[in-house]
């Protein structure tokens, strides 16, 4: 499996194979065990998605990064990826990282999809 490079490309993607929505509901099933207070409805447009995640993600940053780091371990995300990451910049850094989050949401969905 090679990983889309970018978030249209993600979208596209799961929108191609049918499982946007269970990126959705990936998304929502990791939130709920980080105990993140956030929800997305099953037809959120992706724009929605990605703006409300990074929104939720760089407050994450800025005032429990505690929380944000426990959901990064819950996601799963490659500590190597997010040490790799400019943090001078909290909005960019927050941008990379919904992205990272959204990447690895979607390796969890096709390989269930692909394997299940």
């Amino acid at each position: 499996m090679s990983l889309p490079s970018n978030f249209e490309d993600l979208i596209s993607e799961a929108e191609g194979l049918s499982l946007y929505k269970k990126l959705i509901i990936q998304l929502n099933k990791d939130l709920l065990y980080a105990n993140i207070d956030l929800e997305f409805d099953e037809e959120t447009l992706p724009t929605s998605l990605k703006f409300v995640l990074q929104e939720t993600v760089f407050n994450l940053i800025n005032t429990k990064f505690s929380d944000y780091l426990n959901l990064l371990y819950i996601v799963d995300v490659s500590e190597a990826k997010v040490r790799s990451l400019d943090g001078s910049d909290a909005l960019k850094l927050s941008e990379d990282v919904t992205f990272i989050i959204l990447q690895r949401e979607w390796q969890k969905v096709w390989y269930k999809a692909k394997y299940s």
